[in-house]
């Protein structure tokens, strides 16, 4: 099924609202971890700032190990489409006469989709590293806010 412009454009915004809710899950994440992660020891700002540190850290490190497993499923993902592609073309290359219509549309079909896989795994891994860029750069903001 071929999309159409509209359908294209839905996809944008869904990816865009994804994001920016990723984002913001972050933020309130980090924003309530800084605040009453350790309510005892309000009156000390120190140690308040190195809480809100070590939370940040924490944040950070689970990002880019989350980032890591979502790009290696996306990989896999990719990998098993093209592996399907190659195997119903070898299906159709069997079943039919060398150099049938049907044989040659099957080929160009497998290429095709190993070609869209690759280029939608290399998409999606982008967003998945943008995102995680987002979510540091904003922990990283909010460190220093605090730091100051």
């Amino acid at each position: 099924m071929k999309s159409n412009y509209f359908t294209k454009q839905l996809s944008t915004v869904k990816r865009w609202m994804a994001t920016t809710l990723f984002c913001m899950l972050a933020i309130a994440f980090v924003w309530q971890g800084a605040f009453f992660s350790n309510t005892s020891a309000m009156a000390e700002p120190a140690a308040t700032l190195i809480a809100s540190k070590d939370i940040g850290d924490k944040v950070q490190d689970k990002t880019s190990e989350d980032a890591g497993r979502a790009k290696n499923f996306i990989q896999g993902t990719a990998d098993k489409v093209k592996q399907a592609a190659k195997d119903n073309a070898g299906k159709v290359d069997q079943a039919t006469d060398s150099g049938s219509f049907a044989e040659r549309k099957a080929k160009r079909d497998a290429a095709k989709i190993q070609k869209r896989a690759n280029e939608d795994s290399a998409r999606t891994q982008k967003a998945v590293d943008n995102t995680k860029n987002a979510v540091e750069r904003t922990v990283d903001n909010i460190k220093d806010a605090f730091g100051k």
